[in-house]
């Protein structure tokens, strides 16, 4: 009954020397029970429990003999063995039963809850130390800075710089709605932003005026915190004379560069996508910005990714690519052939290069239809390309050409033989060889059994 309560009994002698033991864990049973039996309690356990065993055999024939202490036996293998025990002597002269509880599984669940502890701790001083930086950038930053809850645009926290600016202070702004703060003509332009930065629209700035008739630029950006949405304001105060201006043909330019029908890709190093057009996001089959910064370029472009290390080589050797051939691919799997100018910009802090993608579609299917038999030509040769030697295709492909650039010559001259021959490079008795070859134009011979061409052109 004792064995089946406890998980370690002991019988002892009145000196304290086990005579009988039972565990109800058979691992202890079979590494501790002759290592224990007919020693001494005391030598069983560890230094600073020896003191409690006394204790636990003085107190066993009291009142006292039911209160429990913890002792750590010193196993065989060298490990400790947490056992709370309570003792008790069986009439005055008889035995002294310990029946022990093991304690090693709380002694676990002790240690987990002290690392877990442990680790809030570091996780605390750490959110610590990042609240003191940020609380001490927010208060000596010079430029002028609001916390706006996104739900009800209600004034969280603002900065010494925007108080100054304001020419109020934080208690008197923070709770008040930010379309109160600004003139009243205001409040569309800054309804405008505050959307945008909601949809994740990247906006550079919003023209507002305070009560006082100050004009400032206001942006804003979102982010979240406490499971709640805020936003980050920055009022700037508009420079007068030509720095607005400035500010305004940057605006504009960049409008334009957000609205143009190509698509457009600002770069980093990296190959991360930095900034991208609508008309990028529209060829992508994208949804919103957000989807394409921060990705790589090359989820989008090109058919390896050698044809790009090709781009970006070239753009950072040269600084600038034209007509760059290649092809962009949807998020959906949908190819479409297109061309690439590109530029590297490098007199910045933050080098990057901006891509502008142009489709070839459209001058390809002019090109096809103004030219049906060498659209017919140029496809039955790739046709061939696996059923005929390399050899042979390289000799079609040649002529090919060659009938090609005596056509454009002779278009361009207006069918001047002479001038096309010296347009080609060749000699006039060369380029009617190859007229002839490609039975191209009309070349008659005289009474003298020259081309009658080649006498008129002499």
């Amino acid at each position: 009954m004792i064995t089946a309560m406890s998980d370690v009994a002991l019988v002892l002698d009145d000196k304290g020397v086990i005579r009988d033991l039972a565990f109800s864990n058979n691992d202890l049973a079979a590494e501790n029970h002759e290592h224990w039996l007919g020693r001494r309690w005391i030598d069983t356990v560890t230094v600073e429990s020896k003191a409690k065993v006394e204790m636990l055999l003085r107190d066993a024939d009291t009142e006292a003999s039911m209160k429990a202490r913890e002792l750590n036996h010193r196993l065989f293998s060298g490990q400790d063995l947490p056992i709370r025990y309570s003792a008790v002597q069986m009439g005055r002269s008889g035995p002294i039963i310990a029946v022990g509880r093991d304690m090693r599984m709380i002694s676990r669940l002790q240690q987990r809850l002290m690392d877990a502890q442990r680790s809030m701790e570091r996780d605390y001083l750490r959110l610590r130390n990042v609240e003191t930086r940020y609380r001490i950038l927010f208060q000596l930053s010079g430029e002028a800075i609001l916390i706006v809850d996104a739900s009800g645009l209600k004034i969280v926290d603002i900065n010494p710089a925007a108080g100054l600016l304001l020419e109020s202070t934080a208690g008197r702004l923070v709770g008040r709605s930010i379309l109160d703060v600004f003139d009243s003509a205001s409040r569309d332009n800054i309804s405008n932003l505050i959307d945008a930065a909601r949809n994740a629209v990247r906006v550079e700035s919003a023209r507002i005026v305070l009560p006082d008739g100050r004009a400032c630029f206001l942006s804003a950006s979102l982010f979240r915190q406490d499971d709640a949405s805020h936003m980050l304001m920055r009022l700037l105060p508009a420079v007068p004379n030509g720095h607005n201006a400035i500010s305004t043909v940057k605006s504009q330019v960049l409008q334009a560069v957000e609205d143009m029908p190509e698509a457009f890709l600002v770069v980093g190093p990296d190959r991360m996508i930095i900034e991208a057009n609508t008309a990028f996001l529209e060829v992508a089959e994208l949804s919103n910005h957000t989807q394409a910064r921060g990705q790589t370029v090359d989820r989008w472009l090109g058919r390896s990714s050698v044809e790009i290390n090709v781009l970006f080589a070239n753009l950072k050797e040269h600084g600038a690519v034209r007509d760059f051939a290649t092809v962009i691919r949807s998020e959906y799997g949908s190819t479409e052939d297109v061309e690439i100018a590109g530029v590297s910009v490098t007199n910045t802090d933050r080098p990057c290069f901006g891509l502008v993608i142009r489709s070839v579609r459209r001058r390809f299917e002019n090109t096809l239809q103004a030219k049906p038999e060498q659209s017919r030509s140029a496809s039955q040769l790739s046709e061939l390309v696996g059923r005929v030697p390399l050899k042979e295709l390289v000799r079609e492909t040649t002529e090919l050409t060659e009938r090609l650039c005596i056509e454009a010559s002779l278009n361009l001259t207006g069918d001047n033989r002479a001038a096309a021959a010296q347009m080609l490079g060749l000699s006039r008795q060369s380029l009617y060889s190859k007229l002839r070859r490609y039975n191209i134009g009309d070349l008659g011979t005289n009474e003298d059994g020259n081309p009658e061409h080649e006498a008129r052109d002499s």
